[in-house]
């Protein structure tokens, strides 16, 4: 039987037998509430995930693995967020992972039915990482209603790729395991759209970076940091000032390689 690239077998083929425990980069996957996330991620790990709970947190906690042209991806699943800027459980743990935890690339799924609502999460996922692919996900429901979404021309807008899918049947998720790979290994040179501002904008986020460097030197994105504290979010400058920030730092790290360690052990019975 001939082997086809684009149908949902096929593209579950790649996480058969992979051992989570023994991965080469590390993927998020993060997205409005019913964007078709969870599709996106079975789709992607088959029967190789693991759910369990954010460490001293009740939110769920799935990952799962896949391999794509002989390496070894592990994907995280974050929970679903409208914004990173929000105060709740749900956004603050994926708001922390993408910024803390240093994923090697964050996909963000969209609904290609209103796409508009969900491009407010994905530019700001941009003003955070480099690495980063847009899943235009449902594309098969878009068409029944007669809307078309130009994916070249959103992705030339954005600065980064964006991948038409419809998870439930395979469609695009073997060009997005290839646009993933692409950004991660640099093959493809990402320019995220940002926020620049004025001058004085500029300058200001400049006066800041070193003093946040000096407080926090081993603070990752310290430009979202200091666009937080311009923006009068307090909630970053207690953070800051009480050496809340290292602290969640340290504690994602630490609850990454303990969750990871726990997969590899219940892996092993």
């Amino acid at each position: 039987m001939a082997h086809c690239e684009s149908c949902p077998a096929n593209a579950a083929l790649p996480q058969m037998g992979l051992k989570l425990e023994n991965f080469d980069r590390v993927v998020a996957l993060a997205g409005n509430p019913n964007t078709g996330k969870s599709t996106v991620f079975n789709a992607l790990t088959g029967l190789r995930q693991h759910t369990g709970n954010w460490p001293g947190k009740t939110v769920a906690r799935a990952e799962g693995g896949y391999e794509y042209a002989g390496v070894r991806y592990k994907l995280v699943d974050l929970p679903g967020a409208y914004s990173l800027l929000s105060a709740s459980e749900d956004e603050q743990i994926a708001r922390d992972f993408i910024l803390f935890g240093q994923p090697d690339c964050t996909v963000v799924v969209t609904d290609a039915t209103c796409l508009e609502r969900n491009l407010n999460l994905v530019l700001q996922v941009l003003e955070i990482s480099d690495r980063v692919v847009v899943c235009v996900n449902l594309m098969d429901e878009a068409r029944r209603k007669g809307l078309q979404v130009d994916t070249r021309s959103l992705a030339r807008d954005l600065g980064v790729p964006a991948i038409a899918t419809s998870a439930r049947s395979g469609e695009g998720l073997r060009e997005l395991l290839g646009a993933v790979a692409d950004v991660i290994e640099g093959n493809v040179v990402t320019t995220p759209h940002r926020t620049r501002g004025n001058g004085d904008f500029q300058r200001a986020v400049a006066q800041l970076l070193p003093i946040i460097e000096q407080v926090a030197p081993d603070l990752p994105n310290a430009r979202w940091v200091a666009m937080r504290l311009l923006d009068g979010d307090l909630r970053v400058r207690q953070a800051l000032e009480t050496g809340e920030l290292q602290t969640i730092v340290a504690r994602q790290r630490e609850a990454t390689r303990r969750f990871s360690r726990k997969m590899a052990l219940q892996g092993a019975q």
